[in-house]
């Protein structure tokens, strides 16, 4: 059986890891991290099938590691959203955030404002950056909203106040060697298909992904039937 991949989802993890493992600073592992998240992007843009790629980017517990690392990951967001958004117009690639961005700086919301203004047109691909995001937090988000709108309390209201209602994801991904969801897209991945790499993700190649994808085009997904 032949499956269509439309939304991917990745965790991706281990940047850390990988300036450890190489004597770096871990700032310099996210530094690698970022390109990778380039060559990824670029490789589902021009995927026949893939239209929006979501990426687990900063989460709401991430606050808690030093608070040199935040400081430069905001900082490194910033230069990222800055330095392609030649590509994300050469590309036709939509740039899309989502979780609680109150909490970032006013420079920052407004560099992502900006992005998402620009590149609204672009319909080859959505790029996803999951910002100070956790599963949990969307879900009860999205339910103080229903309820605000005074609508009948049911899945498919629920699922239009969430933060992604284009679509369910149809394959995670999550590099490092760690197996679990850690707090991402759970009303999303509710009937996903999941793929766990060794490979850290500063190494994580299009290559790699594409091995990934052959292998989840081949599973039979029948979404609790028979």
């Amino acid at each position: 059986m032949s499956n269509e991949l439309k939304h991917l989802a990745i965790i991706m993890d281990g940047n850390g890891r990988w300036a450890e493992q190489k004597g770096l600073r871990r700032t310099k592992g996210h530094e690698a991290g970022a390109e990778t998240v380039r060559a990824i992007t670029t490789y589902c843009a021009a995927h026949p099938t893939i239209e929006s790629v979501t990426y687990y980017a900063f989460s709401t517990e991430n606050w808690k590691r030093p608070k040199h690392e935040v400081e430069f990951l905001m900082k490194l967001l910033e230069k990222y959203l800055k330095n392609e958004l030649d590509t994300y117009r050469r590309e036709s690639i939509r740039f899309f955030a989502i979780g609680d961005l109150s909490r970032f700086s006013d420079s920052l919301r407004e560099r992502i404002a900006f992005t998402q203004e620009e590149t609204a047109g672009n319909d080859r691909l959505t790029h996803v950056l999951a910002l100070n995001y956790g599963g949990r937090d969307e879900i009860v988000r999205a339910a103080r909203k229903l309820i605000q709108s005074g609508e009948e309390m049911n899945e498919e209201n629920l699922g239009r106040h969430l933060d992604t209602p284009y679509s369910d994801v149809d394959l995670l991904v999550r590099t490092s060697g760690e197996q679990r969801l850690s707090n991402y897209l759970l009303w999303q991945l509710s009937y996903s298909e999941l793929a766990f790499t060794d490979t850290l993700w500063p190494d994580f190649t299009p290559e790699e992904l594409e091995r990934i994808i052959e292998e989840f085009s081949a599973r039979n997904r029948r979404f609790g039937g028979i």
